[in-house]
């Protein structure tokens, strides 16, 4: 099979782009060269888009995949009259239904925030970024009622990536607390989360595959053996039984699935899209 290449286009970063062009393609079981064009925000820069496109054309004899999230008008005529791609207006196709029905204009604004220097909400993303990163791992009990969602469970379940993702796409304080030797032999959740139970939610992992992901860190230990693996796991479902906290296995589900069963289970009261 020949080669073909999708180009994402964008007067921004172009993740809006990727994200859902890729969302797209993943229907289809075929391999893709992809290709991020972002800051593509004048003329003089789509016409060199556009040489891009059309060479790639010529060389693979096929014609390109072309997703855009352009705003500029101007920038986004370029691309339509010169490429020889299939071009995918994705503002094009939803914006402009979206001001008929709704009947007021977009600011067709470039990217996810206008001014970062002057929007609340890309700050309150970075605060939660950064509140997430400073409870990590159990570091802080400091402001602890400030969490937005606070994650319980063996260690190398998922918890730190689960936090970032949540701070990150939804600007959520997530703090995460892993189950250490000490609380197994107390056999409670660490008395420091109890007071902000409604928050805590558990992840837990399926024990081989836990000793497989330890075992990459410190082959050959006591931490990655798949009895102490299975000890743990079964300790860690036990308590959080017994305390009455939601959770979930993360052995087969991917962050994105983890984060969207854990803000339908949460129900946190502030989310930024």
């Amino acid at each position: 099979m020949s080669q073909r290449t999708v180009f994402y286009i964008s007067d921004g970063t172009g993740i809006t782009a990727e994200t859902f062009g890729n969302a797209i393609l993943a229907q289809f079981e075929t391999q893709l060269r992809h290709v991020r064009l972002p800051f593509t925000d004048n003329v003089d820069k789509a016409h060199q888009v556009v040489r891009q496109i059309n060479h790639t054309a010529t060389v693979e004899g096929n014609k390109p995949i072309v997703f855009t999230t352009l705003v500029n008008e101007e920038v986004l005529a370029v691309i339509t009259e010169g490429c020889q791609g299939m071009l995918l207006d994705m503002f094009g196709t939803f914006v402009k239904p979206l001001e008929n029905e709704l009947a007021i204009k977009s600011n067709h604004r470039i990217g996810r925030f206008s001014d970062v220097s002057k929007s609340k909400a890309y700050h309150d993303r970075i605060e939660a970024i950064n509140f997430s990163l400073a409870h990590d791992d159990g570091q802080s009990n400091k402001d602890l009622e400030s969490s937005d969602v606070i994650l319980v469970g063996v260690s190398r379940s998922g918890k730190t990536p689960t936090s970032l993702y949540l701070a990150m796409q939804y600007g959520l304080k997530a703090s995460n607390y892993p189950l250490i030797p000490e609380d197994f032999e107390r056999n409670q959740l660490p008395p420091a989360l109890m007071p902000h139970r409604s928050k805590i939610f558990g992840l837990t992992i399926n024990p081989e595959r836990l000793s497989e992901i330890r075992n990459e860190r410190r082959p050959n230990s006591k931490y990655a053996s798949l009895e102490n693996c299975r000890m743990e796991v079964n300790a860690a479902e036990q308590m959080m039984r017994r305390s009455g906290i939601r959770w979930l296995s993360t052995t087969t589900k991917s962050i994105e699935e983890i984060a969207t069963t854990i803000l339908q289970e949460i129900h946190p009261e502030r989310l930024i899209y």
